[in-house]
């Protein structure tokens, strides 16, 4: 007599079937509530398709009077998110060492930082954006400073988890000989953690080019104000040269990170 044997254990089996179930179902209820019918797309298809390739294609260029206004404002973009992301880093690294007990010198207020950080970073970078443009007008003041606050946040709360993977004896040690807060720092802290830092930093400039690009669609500058611009005016195959010139930029920008990191965490 012959015996099957489970590929997958029956508890795990019923997991995944109820995470299943439980999924389908709150796709329903997400339906109901935002009153969407997913057949739409497929009844609307050919409507959609045909927008799509007779306004969007084939792609077309600017007028070469406006192609340099173009590059500049991919230029503009790649300089918002760097230079965001690096005024971001610097803030948060110090932040960070007052938000992590296991470094701060006021260990007590170390659970507000934190908290501070989560409360920034759960409100997204397009609401700064709106709030930011209400007050300051177009411009990229108002990219730099949304994505700032954004990128802050998110490099708080990363560099304070790389923070609390440092071993608590090399910290111990140093506070059992009298080293002061920045003996600390200099000698337990960043010895161990500036790894981590960088491959964090470049991550964030990463998420930065993307974001920086929807930013500007709604005032705050580069390129994504650019895009904005010919998508009102119906120049639609214009605008999908633009995307194709983003989607290049990113795709540079994550190949060029992702490599640094890989070496960084070797």
């Amino acid at each position: 007599m012959h015996h099957k044997i489970p590929l997958i254990p029956q508890d795990l089996k019923k997991l995944y079937t109820g995470f299943l179930i439980a999924t389908v179902i709150v796709f329903c209820i997400s339906t109901f509530v935002t009153k969407f019918n997913v057949f739409t797309l497929f009844a609307n298809g050919d409507s959609i398709w045909k927008f799509i390739s007779e306004d969007f294609f084939p792609p077309k260029l600017p007028k070469m009077n406006r192609l340099p206004d173009v590059m500049e404002s991919v230029l503009v973009t790649l300089a918002l998110a760097m230079a965001s992301t690096t005024i971001a880093a610097v803030l948060a690294f110090i932040t960070a060492l007052f938000g992590s007990e296991k470094i701060s010198p006021f260990p007590k207020t170390a659970k507000f930082v934190r908290g501070f950080a989560t409360f920034l970073r759960n409100i997204p970078t397009l609401v700064w954006a709106f709030i930011l443009f209400s007050s300051l007008g177009i411009g990229t003041g108002v990219g730099f400073i949304a994505l700032c606050i954004t990128s802050f946040a998110f490099m708080v709360r990363a560099f304070v988890e790389t923070m609390e993977d440092v071993s608590n004896d090399c910290v111990e040690s140093l506070e059992a000989v009298g080293a002061t807060f920045f003996q600390r720092v200099s000698q337990a802290i960043l010895p161990s953690c500036l790894s981590g830092f960088i491959a964090w930093f470049l991550y964030c400039i990463e998420v930065n080019i993307r974001a920086s690009t929807i930013v500007g669609m709604v005032g705050g500058g580069g390129v994504g104000l650019t895009l904005f611009s010919y998508i009102k005016t119906f120049h639609y195959d214009i605008a999908f040269s633009i995307i194709l010139m983003i989607a290049v930029m990113v795709i540079l920008v994550d190949q060029l990170t992702g490599k640094l990191r890989r070496e960084l965490l070797k």
